[in-house]
């Protein structure tokens, strides 16, 4: 998930973009209004955490500007003025959620998560698919009940597919929203990793949580399959998933191909 961090605090900015790239997450920073602004119209952001006191623009400013170009990536705005008219300042001006300073990294990482649940069609703290279950806050992963070892690389790819379930997701999208806007490799980077995901997450015999359209990306597939039974008795009392995949959310961010 890629998010943009708009403050001008250097000792915030630094924390939070270290503390959210240790959680997975893509981080970009700017330090003022308006390069805050710029970077958000710019660019496809999942989540964009904004600081009310800026130079140049303030938080206000920067969401109300986003809102009337017609950008609805979710904003969670940040200040240290907790009065109930800066709050509802905040939320007038566009902002999705607030959150005051000083708060607790985990109430933050909630935050993201719940906004992020927000965007789509299914708010599911959980993600699932053909037998594989991902726990985004935990950042851990399992195959019919047996834990995976990924690496934050891989739990962000395939927390993004996931979200996404059953539509096609482009190795430039992924590119965009799963590694940093200076990464300045090839897109083969994508394929290599795919690749180690699907040795580490795929079964035998078992429906692949992850497939390939030709010549298109990835995408998570819509089968909710239970976990393999001993017993065929409680196989066959397990329910079916229709296999229906609900319809992409039109508040997803527009794409940005470099």
């Amino acid at each position: 998930m890629r998010v943009l961090v708009v403050e001008d605090e250097r000792d915030t900015a630094e924390a939070l973009s270290w503390g959210l790239t240790a959680e997975g997450y893509v981080v970009d920073v700017a330090d003022n209004g308006v390069d805050g602004l710029w970077k958000a119209t710019e660019n496809a952001y999942d989540i964009i955490v904004l600081d009310v006191m800026l130079p140049g623009l303030d938080g206000y400013q920067v969401a109300r500007r986003l809102r009337e170009a017609g950008r609805w990536t979710p904003v969670l705005m940040l200040t240290a003025m907790d009065d109930d008219l800066d709050h509802a300042e905040g939320l007038d001006s566009g902002a999705d959620d607030y959150l005051p300073k000083p708060f607790s990294y985990p109430v933050l990482l909630a935050h993201l998560r719940s906004l992020t649940r927000r965007t789509l069609g299914a708010r599911p703290a959980l993600l699932a698919a053909a037998g594989l279950a991902l726990d985004p806050a935990g950042r851990t992963a399992t195959r019919d009940g047996a834990p995976l070892d990924l690496t934050s690389r891989e739990v962000a790819v395939l927390e993004y597919l996931l979200r996404h379930k059953g539509h096609v997701v482009s190795k430039t999208e992924l590119l965009e929203h799963c590694w940093d806007v200076n990464f300045d490799g090839e897109p083969a980077v994508v394929e290599v990793l795919m690749h180690r995901l699907r040795r580490k997450i795929e079964r035998p015999g078992r429906p692949a949580a992850i497939q390939t359209v030709r010549g298109e990306g990835y995408k998570a597939s819509c089968v909710l399959t239970p976990p393999r039974s001993s017993s065929p008795r409680s196989a066959a009392r397990s329910p079916r998933s229709s296999g229906r995949c609900p319809p992409r959310s039109s508040t997803r961010p527009p794409r940005h191909r470099c």
